[in-house]
C-alpha cells in the first residue's frame, strides 16, 4: 500500500486515499440527529462497549446521509496536476449529501449528489470503487488478499474486567471520555471521544457514536488541534436496519466512461508493488484486462525511516529508481513548492497532516506526518 502512495499521480492518489477513508467510515455510519430521540440508560464505557459486541448482528442498513470533509480546506489544488483542480471540487473531497448502504456482509456504497452529477464509493468485500459523474471515470482498487485466521467458531467475547484493562492501557496515551447517553438519528446511542495526551500532532480528537440496541456505530468524526469543527465527519438524519439488495452494490456507469484498474503485482524479489495503468489504458464503458496495465517499475522497495517517536514522528520514504523525473515530478506534483537546501520540494499541506516530496541525486523523498508544514520541512532539510 506505502508503494502505491508514492507512485500514484496526485489525481488518483486523492482519489483512492478519499475513497478508502469514506468506504471505511461508511462501516461505520454517521451523526447526531438533531431532534430528541431516545436516550439509554447511562452505563460504564466497558459496559457499553460489551453490549455493542454482544449485540445481535443486523441484516444491514440504509441512511440518508450528510458527508463534511475539510481535511484540503485552504490548500492550494487548482495549480496541481491535470485534473486535480476537478477532483479538488468533487464531494470527495468537498462535502456532500446523498446515501449510505452497508450489508450484513460488509459491503458499503455510498452515494453523493451534486449538481455535476453522483459520485459513488463502492467497498466490495475486497475492492474498492470510486465513480465521479463529472470526470466520469470509475477508479478501482483491489485490496491485497488477506490470510483467513478464522477457527470454524464464534469468537469468544471479553469480559468487563478485560475490556477495562484494555481501556486502562490505553488512557496512558490518550484522555478518553466515558460512555455519554445521548441519540443519533433517532436511535439511542453512546458516545465517546478520544484525545492523545501526546502535544505536537495536529490530531486532535476521534469520535464514535454507537447505536445502544443493535451495537452498530453510527457516528465517526475526526478533528484537528487547530479547530473545533470536525475536519471529517459522517452524519445520518435517517436511518433503516434491514437487508439490503446485493444490486445497490454494482455500479454502473454510463457508456463512454473509463475504468481505471489499480491493483498490486509482485517484483522479481516477491516485494509487493502497486501496478498503475498505462495511458490511455482504461477502455470507455468496460474495465480494461491486465494488457491495460503496466508494472511499476522492477526495483527494491524504498529505505523508509521514522523521526521521532508517536504521532509527532515524520516519516521519510526513500526510493531510489531509474529514470526519476527531477524536482518538478513525483506524486505531488504541481502542488505549491518549497525549498529543501536547494531542490524544490512539492507540499501537500492538510488539517491533520503534511505530505512533502522532492528529488535530489537520483533519489526520490516523500516525507510526511500528522504535523504542521515547518515540522516536516525541518526534517527533510536534515536528510
Amino acid at each position: 500500500m506505502s508503494g502505491l502512495l508514492r507512485r500514484l499521480p496526485l489525481t488518483r492518489l486523492l482519489a483512492l486515499g478519499a475513497g478508502v477513508l469514506i468506504a471505511g467510515a461508511g462501516a461505520t455510519a454517521a451523526a447526531f440527529a438533531l431532534d430528541g430521540g431516545p436516550v439509554p440508560k447511562p452505563e460504564g464505557l466497558a459496559q457499553a462497549i460489551q453490549g455493542a459486541l454482544q449485540a445481535q448482528p443486523v441484516q444491514g442498513l440504509s441512511a440518508t446521509i450528510q458527508y463534511t470533509n475539510t481535511l484540503l480546506e485552504g490548500a492550494s489544488l487548482a495549480s496541481g496536476p491535470s485534473g486535480s483542480s476537478g477532483l479538488a471540487s468533487s464531494p470527495l473531497l468537498q462535502g456532500g449529501s446523498g446515501r449510505l448502504w452497508v450489508s450484513a456482509n460488509g459491503q458499503a456504497r455510498l452515494e453523493l449528489q451534486t449538481s455535476e452529477g453522483d459520485t459513488q464509493v463502492v467497498l466490495d468485500h475486497n475492492t474498492v470503487s470510486i465513480y465521479g459523474a463529472a470526470p466520469n471515470t470509475v477508479y478501482r482498487y483491489t485490496l491485497p488478499a488477506q490470510t483467513s485466521h478464522s477457527d470454524g467458531g464464534d469468537s469468544q467475547q471479553p469480559s468487563v474486567a478485560q475490556i477495562e484493562k484494555a481501556i486502562a492501557r490505553a488512557q496512558r496515551r490518550a484522555t478518553i471520555s466515558g460512555a455519554e447517553p445521548t441519540d443519533v438519528a433517532g436511535q439511542a446511542a453512546y458516545a465517546v471521544r478520544i484525545s492523545p495526551k501526546e502535544k505536537g500532532s495536529l490530531l486532535g480528537a476521534v469520535e464514535l457514536a454507537w447505536d445502544a440496541v443493535h451495537g452498530v456505530p453510527l457516528r465517526a468524526a475526526v478533528y484537528s488541534t487547530e479547530s473545533a469543527s470536525p475536519v471529517v465527519e459522517l452524519a445520518v438524519s435517517e436511518v433503516t436496519y434491514g437487508p439490503v439488495e446485493s444490486s445497490v452494490f454494482e455500479i454502473s456507469p454510463p457508456p463512454g466512461s473509463t475504468v481505471t484498474e489499480l491493483a498490486p503485482a509482485k517484483t522479481r524479489s516477491g516485494t509487493m508493488v502497486p501496478m498503475t495503468p498505462v495511458a490511455g489504458a482504461g477502455q470507455p464503458g468496460r474495465a480494461p484486462g491486465r494488457a491495460g496495465i503496466r508494472r511499476a517499475g522492477e526495483r527494491s522497495p524504498g529505505k523508509i525511516t521514522k523521526h521521532g517517536q508517536g504521532l509527532s514522528a515524520v516519516v521519510v520514504d526513500e526510493i531510489t529508481e531509474t529514470g526519476a523525473g527531477g524536482s518538478g515530478s513525483g506524486p505531488l506534483a504541481g502542488l505549491p513548492t518549497v525549498s529543501i537546501n536547494g531542490s524544490t520540494a512539492s507540499e501537500l499541506a492538510t488539517a491533520l497532516g503534511t505530505i512533502l516530496s522532492f528529488e535530489r541525486s537520483g533519489v526520490r523523498y516523500v516525507v510526511a506526518g500528522a504535523v504542521a508544514p515547518a515540522a516536516v520541512q525541518e526534517v527533510a532539510r536534515g536528510l
